[in-house]
């Protein structure tokens, strides 16, 4: 039996010899993108990050989906005393049916420090074309430009103007699920305490797919992943401390800004988890879902075997990633059938 280390001091190398195998298809696909895209960003790759081939080529996808939507960025205030924000709002092309169309609140990812509301926004499209669903994907500011609470309470903002525009958008009000992938997930989770403790508006659901979740940045799963997969623990703490500052780590730190913090899960809405065995933010996934079970909440968790992060993004056509989509768009339609 082999004793997992519990202290930073007692992890060496031998540590790294521990590691969940790639699924074999992922790993093939990851090794392609590791070429253009290394799993570490420093605080200095930052800004060429942000500028990079890679980024512009997520960030240039069709979000008509072959004209199966109509999109439209719109701008709309954004938090007191702070800039608007860009909304990209995506509906179907397709008839309505008599009742107006589910919505879906896209947070992208990112690290905290890149990223724009057209990346990654193809897997909620793919869901809304199945369900027949409107996304609607904010723009929020990142770090370190833009520190906590910028990003939340940008986030906030958006769902705000969504909830109150959402019939004129063809949505229903009542029916909003909340969705996000890596730093969109834990800015997602977030929202969700920020609406709790507001008290409102509920969203039917939220969805927190690979989520960056815990500040802290040493769980096992951190350390066993470092320098692998497409976001290891250097960019995880980039991402941090970017955010936090010196507060990274500390006793301080909101849970409105790392929702690991958070002491109490009670009272959230249903709850869908998703992340890879071979991901670095695993372990405060699975922590993060079993609390929910332990407030008293609805969670439904997935840990797919060998998949590193964002793997369904990165890797859409991977067999893995098709399993993953046809379980999220499962839960989505069970819970939008409620």
């Amino acid at each position: 039996m082999r004793i997992i280390p519990t202290s930073q001091e007692e992890r060496g190398e031998p540590w790294r010899t521990c590691l969940p195998p790639f699924d074999p298809e992922l790993a093939a696909a990851l090794k392609a993108i590791n070429q253009v895209m290394p799993p570490g960003l420093t605080p200095e790759q930052t800004v060429p990050a942000r500028q990079s081939p890679a980024m512009q080529m997520m960030a240039d996808t069709d979000a008509t989906m072959d004209g199966a939507f109509d999109t439209e960025d719109r701008t709309v205030p954004g938090p007191e005393g702070a800039s608007d924000i860009s909304l990209l709002i995506c509906r179907p092309t397709a008839p309505a049916a008599d009742r107006l169309r589910p919505v879906i609140y896209f947070t992208h990812g990112g690290g905290m420090v890149v990223g724009r509301n057209r990346v990654g926004v193809e897997l909620p499209l793919a869901w809304a074309r199945e369900l027949g669903a409107i996304v609607v994907s904010v723009e929020y500011r990142l770090a370190p430009e833009h520190p906590y609470p910028a990003p939340v309470e940008d986030v906030y903002a958006g769902l705000l103007w969504t909830v109150e525009h959402a019939e004129e958008l063809g949505g229903d009000p009542e029916r909003i699920v909340t969705a996000g992938t890596s730093a969109g997930g834990a800015l997602t989770a977030a929202l969700g305490l920020l609406l709790r403790d507001r008290k409102g508006p509920w969203p039917v659901g939220q969805m927190l797919l690979c989520a960056m979740l815990d500040d802290h940045n040493d769980t096992p799963s951190t350390h066993q992943m470092a320098g692998l997969g497409v976001f290891g623990r250097t960019f995880n703490e980039t991402g941090w401390t970017a955010l936090l500052g010196e507060r990274r780590g500390g006793p301080d730190v909101s849970p409105y800004a790392a929702p690991a913090r958070a002491e109490d899960l009670a009272g959230l809405p249903p709850t869908f988890m998703d992340v890879g065995s071979a991901d670095t933010l695993r372990d405060e996934v699975v922590t993060f879902a079993s609390r929910i079970w332990q407030s008293g909440g609805a969670a439904e968790l997935h840990v797919w075997p060998g998949g590193f992060h964002s793997f369904t993004g990165f890797a859409p056509e991977a067999t893995l990633s098709r399993s993953a989509r046809v379980v999220q768009v499962d839960w989505l339609r069970r819970l939008l059938a409620q």
